[in-house]
């Protein structure tokens, strides 16, 4: 174990040179091209990332024969195998969710310079979506890592609400500065994630919206609380439901779904007002199950490649589970 935590630093230390490298590239190259060459350029780099990250390949299909298998139990080391073995369909979809991934952050760097208008000219809203959003302000919209999960933030800013998001660390604190600055372009408001809360309430409350995706691992002891999801128990953020409860505002869950052209429609899922007394857990389970729906008529839009199954909740917390879904 020791040797193992000496080792993180090492890497890290290696491969900083290589993410610095690539944060420059994009926001130097990648936001001075057109989107045709920016698309390009986005699916060959998706194309040298498949064939060399051996491990997110591995892990990937693991999670994709996960959601297709009812019941499967992903194993300990489920998400440290490097085994590649799969059927022809099975390659096709997780080669496209690497390349949606990579085109998803070239989309982040090629809106740094006229965010508003390059947006508004690769993606739009489907009515029902503009209809809630011209009714409902302020409003917590929920989605996940799942077609291009930034434009939609921006989409929802050029309907005219103020913007709030949340962001993680990602590399150096300069490294992560950078690519925050990139993605206040177009005029929403990033918030770190630590002590995001009151951020985000202040926020709601001074009639901003707020955008969280909710696809992601976080522990009991820091926010999260254990639903069902594409099967499997995985404990998630309460956030969005929280954030309802207490500011008094609906929920939208809604993604964007990549055309073949390159572009965005951004799609209604579900809209859910505030209620007096509502379910915290009721509701967070509702959002979870409202985006396994897209996820699995659409693996090759999800990000595949992350260790979303890697927590098992104890007996106890299992057992609670299974008597909220019993009582839902």
């Amino acid at each position: 174990m020791k040797r193992r935590r000496q080792k993180k630093p090492i890497k890290r230390g290696l491969r900083r040179p290589f993410e610095w490298l690539g944060i420059f590239l994009g926001v130097a190259v990648l936001s001075s091209l057109p989107h045709s060459w920016m698309i390009g350029l986005c699916d060959f780099m998706s194309a040298v990332m498949y064939r060399f990250d051996r491990r997110g390949r591995a892990l990937a299909l693991a999670n994709l024969r996960l959601i297709s298998t009812p019941g499967a139990d992903p194993g300990e080391d489920y998400s440290k195998s490097t085994a590649y073995d799969p059927t022809r369909r099975e390659e096709l979809i997780v080669r496209r969710s690497y390349r949606n991934m990579a085109r998803t952050i070239g989309h982040v760097f090629w809106t740094c310079r006229n965010a508003g208008r390059r947006a508004a000219s690769v993606a739009r809203l489907d009515e029902t979506c503009r209809k809630i959003l011209a009714e409902c302000k302020p409003i917590v919209t929920v989605s996940a890592h799942l077609g291009c999960w930034e434009v939609l933030s921006q989409l929802v800013h050029l309907e005219g609400h103020k913007m709030m998001s949340v962001a993680k660390d990602i590399g150096t604190p300069a490294m992560t500065r950078l690519l925050m600055k990139s993605r206040k372009s177009i005029g929403q408001e990033i918030v770190h994630a630590d002590g995001a809360f009151r951020h985000l309430m202040a926020g709601l409350k001074d009639g901003s919206d707020v955008g969280l995706l909710v696809d992601q691992v976080v522990k009991p002891k820091e926010g999260g609380v254990w639903v069902r999801f594409l099967g499997r128990p995985v404990p998630v953020s309460v956030a969005p439901a929280f954030l309802s409860a207490k500011a008094r505002v609906p929920i939208i869950v809604a993604w964007s779904r990549p055309l073949k052209n390159g572009t965005y429609r951004c799609e209604f899922i579900s809209f859910k007002p505030w209620k007096k007394g509502a379910d915290i857990w009721g509701v967070t389970q509702q959002c979870m199950r409202d985006l396994e729906k897209v996820i699995l008529r659409h693996p090759s839009c999800w990000v595949l490649n992350y260790r979303y199954f890697r927590k098992t909740p104890s007996a106890e917390e299992l057992a609670q589970l299974e008597r909220r879904i019993s009582a839902s």
